[in-house]
């Protein structure tokens, strides 16, 4: 579950880069996991605007960010567990999936 004080600092990120781009969302979604050390393809469409993280990701890559995955069940608003994504980025010498 995601706390307030989390939804709270994605909400500013939002708010900080406003607009539908693609590169608006790639500069949300990598400003997420600076900020907060990572974020779930949850989180990326709840609450940064991002409707689809996975080619956001895709192009970051693209860029050089070393965006790493895991996985993690998260319960969503019906309370039911889903898994997603996690994004994060990744040291050096660390795998890339």
């Amino acid at each position: 579950m995601t706390t307030p004080h989390r939804i709270a600092i994605l909400k500013a990120i939002l708010a900080a880069t406003p607009g539908n781009t693609s590169a608006a969302q790639r500069a949300r979604l990598l400003a997420a996991m600076q900020q907060t050390g990572h974020v779930t393809t949850f989180e990326a469409m709840r609450f940064l605007d991002v409707y689809d993280p996975r080619p956001r990701k895709l192009e970051l890559l693209a860029e050089g960010h070393r965006i790493m995955l895991s996985w993690r069940h998260v319960p969503t608003e019906s309370g039911r567990p889903h898994r997603v994504g996690v994004y994060y980025i990744g040291r050096a010498g660390e795998a890339q999936p």
